[in-house]
């Protein structure tokens, strides 16, 4: 049984998707982001940087409960543990690997800027708009021209790379990056794809009415951004 501490954000929307992709049993632990809950000590303990989503593996390693934070560790985890979306031969698991790690080290962290000054940030600053928009269009131009040769990020194959980047491209996340898709055919193509998927959108209902885009209150920005999340 998997643990799946979990918020319908585009992190939570990933391992949402991966456990009813490798068909794992899990029970869903939500933290509510809005509310504070990610700072409470039991959850800290299992993701020492208070972000979700974790898991805890109740059978995990030598039949020991392990727990797992940071949403690629998770995917690769829960890859490797049934095998699924996770290619055996060592070159095509690289290549996964490689934009895995695309999506953890750019398109994660520069979408969630933009977003941040396109929809939560309580001050109109333009210059981060346009230099975190312009980011965005550069990796969404990065996966457009990958995705013209290769039915899917890491090749031939859906993997835990589409797993990972697929839900930043989701409406919702276009809308609010100002993000027009028909600039970028086959990242459209990919995403259209992915939307199909039974699994994907399982996972993307899990606590589906709980999702909040843009305009938070006083005390949910604090929570989110402010200095709440620094204490």
């Amino acid at each position: 049984m998997i643990k799946h501490y979990y918020w319908p954000t585009p992190n939570g929307h990933k391992t949402a998707i991966m456990l009813e992709e490798v068909g794992l049993d899990y029970e869903v632990c939500p933290v509510d982001i809005l509310n504070g809950e990610q700072f409470d000590p039991e959850f800290i303990a299992i993701s020492p940087n208070n972000r979700i989503p974790a898991i805890v593996d109740t059978e995990g390693p030598h039949g020991e409960p392990y727990a797992v934070f940071e949403s690629g560790a998770i995917l690769m985890y829960l890859a490797e543990k049934t095998g699924k979306l996770w290619p055996s031969d060592t070159r095509d698991r690289y290549d996964v690997i490689q934009w895995l790690m695309f999506q953890m080290g750019n398109v994660g962290p520069m979408f969630g800027q933009n977003g941040y000054f396109q929809g939560y940030c309580p001050e109109d600053v333009p210059l981060a708009k346009e230099r975190y928009h312009k980011v965005c269009n550069q990796l969404y131009g990065v996966m457009d021209r990958r995705l013209a040769d290769s039915e899917y990020l890491a090749g031939p194959e859906y993997s835990i790379a589409d797993v990972a980047t697929y839900p930043w491209t989701m409406p919702k996340q276009r809308e609010m990056h100002r993000i027009d898709i028909e600039h970028y055919p086959n990242v459209k193509r990919w995403a259209d794809t992915i939307a199909e998927r039974p699994a994907v959108q399982r996972g993307v209902a899990v606590l589906a009415e709980d999702q909040k885009v843009g305009n938070p209150t006083e005390e949910t920005y604090k929570n989110m951004f402010g200095d709440n999340q620094f204490k």
